[in-house]
């Protein structure tokens, strides 16, 4: 990528990686909660240091934790967190096409490689924007639900303009 479009596709995907962990929950679920929190920042700031390989992998262990949280709870709490894995395996897979362009010596169009990993994270995206919303009784739930909806559809644009950029098919 050139510098002044690296610039632009990286603070696209700073500004829709938006918070989607809850901001309530019991104990245990403070410090896992918590722990995506501190994932995505680090994910954040690695991307934001042109380390398109460690926010990778910052975002595929938010995403193997979000799993985890979903199979230790019931009913709107693993949805969302099940939701949460699928945008967060989409960043994951997003970013890891970004190292994958770089590490090829940025030539256009990209490679097989690169579409597909966008790809994979098209595919993940649409675990969460397809899925109908949660309407759940507390209005916070309806607050992370929102947050999460609107992160994927950003998230969604910042993929298309990547594709766009990288030519791919």
């Amino acid at each position: 990528m050139t510098g002044w479009r690296q610039t632009g596709v990286l603070t696209a995907l700073l500004l829709s990686s938006l918070t989607v962990c809850p901001a309530h929950g019991i104990a245990q679920m403070v410090g896992d909660e918590a722990e995506l929190r501190r994932l995505q920042a680090k994910a954040d700031e690695a991307i934001g240091n042109e380390d398109a390989d460690g926010a990778a992998m910052m975002m595929g262990r938010a995403a193997l934790l979000a799993a985890q949280l979903g199979k230790k709870q019931t009913g709107w709490s693993a949805e969302f967190h099940k939701s949460q894995e699928a945008l967060f395996r989409s960043q994951e897979h997003t970013y890891r096409a970004m190292a994958l362009f770089r590490r090829a010596g940025g030539q256009l169009p990209a490679s097989s490689g690169v579409c597909g990993s966008l790809a994979l994270a098209h595919t993940s995206l649409r675990h969460v924007a397809d899925g109908e919303p949660p309407s759940p009784q507390d209005p916070r739930q309806l607050d992370e639900a929102t947050r999460l909806h609107s992160s994927a559809a950003a998230w969604h644009q910042a993929i298309d303009s990547l594709i766009a950029e990288y030519q791919c098919p």
